[in-house]
């Protein structure tokens, strides 16, 4: 596929904080897009009036004449349970969306007839790693069922890739944050934070706030995942490279949204990596992709979003 050729587009989590953000932006390029979500977490008003939304799930036995009526050349599986936190308490429930039923769709889109297939991983497949930033050739130990799950996710599409002759891009997302983001997830803390900020109500921080994490814009997201769906099939870091602890995200938010009451320490949370940032130099040079949202500005815009939302729901 070439960049300036324009594809029939499913987005899976269409409706959701990194779906519908790239919904409007494949669709902003040109391409036909349809997206897919059972609105478990989604939101219709996340994306335009009147866009293509299925209103179903992943799993459900309809889902391949879905597609194949829609006939697209190329699906950006993002549906996922997507709580890291969650998969430990239910490890079955994580594995029958994450792995069963990722395992259905992408045997659904071949039977469809799709080119190519975008799988949304994550920087948890990595576990705790010892190289920060931690490029794709490094150990893969997951801490959590969660991480499990992706990595499985990764090996199936590659699975389907030889077997089917069709491109395999495995994106593994650092921690993504922006406007329509929930409080659940790997980048949950942001909205986490800025709802208890604007609420007045004490910010829990588990630990003592120095853990790290890679904090990626979903705007760069999007425009990563429009890239993979021409480039070089293979597995790539979607990040920064930069670490930035828990605490400075707290003082970021907290001085446009006014601090609230002191945080509270509380333990820290088992089957959480202590340090994570990723490599980002693979996608720069094979797909052409960096980041070009700074965190600064991009926690400015995400907060001011959260108290637009605050204010409107009063």
């Amino acid at each position: 596929m070439t960049r300036d050729r324009k594809i029939r587009v499913v987005v899976t989590g269409g409706a959701g904080f990194i779906g519908s953000h790239l919904c409007e932006h494949l669709s902003g390029a040109g391409h036909p897009v349809l997206a897919i979500d059972d609105l478990s977490r989604g939101r219709r008003e996340n994306l335009p009036p009147g866009f293509p939304l299925e209103t179903l799930a992943i799993g459900a036995p309809e889902i391949g004449a879905r597609l194949r009526a829609f006939a697209p050349q190329a699906l950006v599986h993002l549906a996922a349970q997507v709580d890291a936190r969650r998969s430990l308490e239910d490890p079955v429930f994580d594995a029958q969306v994450n792995i069963l039923d990722t395992v259905r769709l992408f045997a659904a889109a071949v039977a469809a007839g799709v080119e190519r297939i975008v799988f949304a991983s994550s920087a948890a497949v990595y576990g705790d790693p010892e190289e920060i930033p931690t490029p794709e050739d490094s150990p893969l130990d997951p801490l959590s069922p969660y991480g499990v799950g992706k990595l499985a996710g990764e090996g199936y599409l590659s699975f389907f890739a030889r077997r089917h002759g069709i491109a395999g891009v495995a994106l593994r997302f650092a921690n993504v944050y922006g406007p329509r983001q929930e409080s659940v997830g790997e980048a949950g803390v942001v909205a986490v934070f800025c709802q208890r900020l604007l609420t007045g109500l004490p910010v829990t921080i588990h630990g003592d706030g120095r853990q790290t994490r890679d904090f990626v814009d979903v705007a760069d997201v999007a425009r990563a995942c429009e890239l993979a769906l021409f480039g070089r099939p293979g597995v790539y870091n979607v990040a920064t490279g930069i670490e930035t602890d828990v605490r400075t995200l707290l003082a970021r938010l907290a001085a446009v949204l006014q601090p609230g009451a002191p945080p509270v320490h509380g333990p820290a949370i088992a089957g959480e990596p202590r340090r994570s940032a990723l490599d980002p130099s693979r996608a720069d040079a094979v797909l052409g992709f960096r980041t070009t949202q700074e965190l600064a500005r991009g926690l400015v815009r995400t907060a001011e979003w959260f108290r637009d939302r605050s204010r409107e729901a009063r």
